[in-house]
């Protein structure tokens, strides 16, 4: 499996069997209007199937996330990887029920195979599902070798009731209902991030032996998913005119996350913490402006291919293209992650990467980078006997659940002590608590929410008051003028505007 990207060498001189071909494969892209980051598949021959991998640029995938993509492209190889590894080389063209029903096996019941769950089953049957549909659409095969079954409807009041003629994959897993969550009280996260992230001993006290170079960006990182519910793929494609850093303002600052870099386009305020704003700001002043000033030493920022460039700090939201014929100019608000980890600010001092969160080589760092560093702390948390482990989504339900139990906890109470127009605001700004919960984390429906209202509900409330302190500050400590809601989004006017308030370039 492989990505489609703009960004490799340019070739000085092609072999024999590639003349006639574009030297630069930028250019073929660009004819072929295929976007960076599109997936495609070579068999073990390598070779290159044009019916299939133009399934990757259908409107079935090509305008899903990107982790939908990679997910939609990683079920597809199992499959196939299967066909042709145990179903004696057969082709996707000619998979039939049997094949199906035998990699199901082996996926799920087989003793030798990797005995997936239940609900990483059912995601991946219905991915390659999917394709199969597309294909049989589009005159690739003749039918879906996947056996299907009429969805099964929910119980009247309960969500959106399927149609009756609705088919999905019969071999769907049960097993798993999927409501249950995994979450972090506050004292365990900090346990895991000061062990694990900062280095410190199973007695929770610094470790004069540790020498984790980054330990105060990586725990600064998960302070502000844990405190802040935003995904991975969000958070890492923050740039510095996005990230709140003045010091000293109190309560919760926000920023406004473009739906360009949202999953599902679900742009949204993000409140951020006074204490966490203090640690963003110090990791802008110290770490992040050291790693620039060695890359631009070492010439880094020079090798950068196609670069995107803000040059006018009074205009943060128009970028240029470097090097374009036709001086074209783009909007912050519209460039994807991928495209992010290209755009540069122009300073006095020479380029700097307008992304937040940067390595030690002074350019951005990958969502694999982020995903190693985590597994690196839970190895380090074993090591020293702390029986906890964490990854990145598991900050976000930790962030949903507590913020759900402090919300309900203080709800009532905050709206008995105040007077008619206050309650009034404060209700426009809160509404319910699950449904203020779900606008901070992007859910389109209040009932992809509700299964954190679920883990709470299995709590006796004296546990919820012990696992939840008071003491984990929420947006109900900041004045209510200083809080917004999401129906006063920012207009495209108005976006120097949110990057002057979120602090400029740090």
């Amino acid at each position: 499996m492989f990505y489609t990207t703009r960004d490799l060498p340019v070739v000085g001189e092609l072999m024999g069997f590639l003349v006639g071909l574009p030297s630069d494969p930028a250019d073929w892209l660009d004819a072929e209007d295929v976007p960076d980051g599109t997936p495609y598949l070579l068999s073990p021959a390598f070779e290159y199937d044009t019916a299939l991998n133009s399934y990757f640029l259908s409107p079935e995938v090509v305008g899903a996330p990107d982790n939908t993509r990679v997910n939609q492209a990683g079920a597809l190889k199992r499959f196939l990887d299967f066909l042709w590894s145990a179903r004696s080389g057969c082709s996707w063209r000619d998979a039939s029920e049997a094949d199906h029903l035998a990699f199901h096996h082996w996926r799920r019941r087989d003793e030798d195979g990797p005995r997936v769950a239940g609900t990483t089953w059912s995601q991946e049957v219905s991915h390659v599902n999917q394709f199969y549909v597309w294909a049989v659409k589009n005159g690739h095969v003749r039918s879906n070798p996947i056996p299907q079954r009429q969805r099964r409807a929910l119980p009247p009041g309960v969500g959106w009731r399927a149609s009756s003629s609705e088919m999905v994959p019969a071999t769907y897993a049960y097993d798993e209902s999927g409501k249950r969550i995994e979450w972090l009280p506050p004292a365990s996260y900090r346990r895991w991030r000061d062990v694990g992230l900062r280095g410190y001993g199973s007695d929770g006290l610094p470790n004069t032996r540790f020498r984790g170079r980054w330990a105060s960006r990586n725990a600064t990182y998960a302070d502000l998913m844990v405190r802040t519910g935003m995904r991975l793929t969000e958070q890492s494609s923050l740039t510095v005119l996005e990230i709140p850093t003045p010091r000293g303002l109190g309560g919760y600052q926000r920023f406004w996350l473009p739906g360009r870099i949202a999953k599902y386009a679900s742009a949204r305020w993000i409140y951020t913490p006074e204490g966490v704003v203090e640690d963003l700001a110090s990791y802008a002043e110290f770490d992040r402006a050291e790693v620039i000033d060695a890359a631009r030493a070492a010439g880094r920022y020079r090798d950068v291919r196609r670069p995107l460039v803000i040059a006018d700090l009074s205009r943060p939201t128009i970028v240029r293209q470097v090097g374009s014929a036709d001086r074209k100019r783009l909007k912050l608000r519209e460039l994807t992650p991928k495209e992010r980890r290209r755009l540069f600010i122009e300073t006095e001092d020479g380029l700097e990467p307008a992304l937040f969160w940067l390595g030690e080589d002074g350019m951005p760092l990958t969502v694999s980078a982020w995903k190693s560093t985590f597994a690196t702390a839970n190895a380090r948390c074993l090591e020293h006997g702390v029986m906890l482990a964490c990854h990145p989504h598991l900050l976000r339900h930790s962030f949903a659940v507590i913020t759900l139990e402090q919300l309900q906890r203080g709800h009532l109470a905050d709206l008995a002590e105040l007077t008619t127009a206050q309650r009034g605001q404060y209700t426009r700004i809160f509404g319910d608590p699950l449904d203020w919960v779900r606008r901070r984390l992007g859910h389109v429906s209040v009932l992809t929410t509700s299964i954190y209202l679920h883990a709470l509900q299995e709590l006796e409330m004296e546990t919820r008051m012990a696992l939840v302190p008071d003491g984990w500050d929420d947006p109900r400590d900041t004045p209510l003028s200083q809080l917004g809601d999401d129906l006063h989004a920012p207009l495209a006017a108005d976006e120097d505007e949110v990057a002057v308030a979120a602090g400029g370039v740090a």
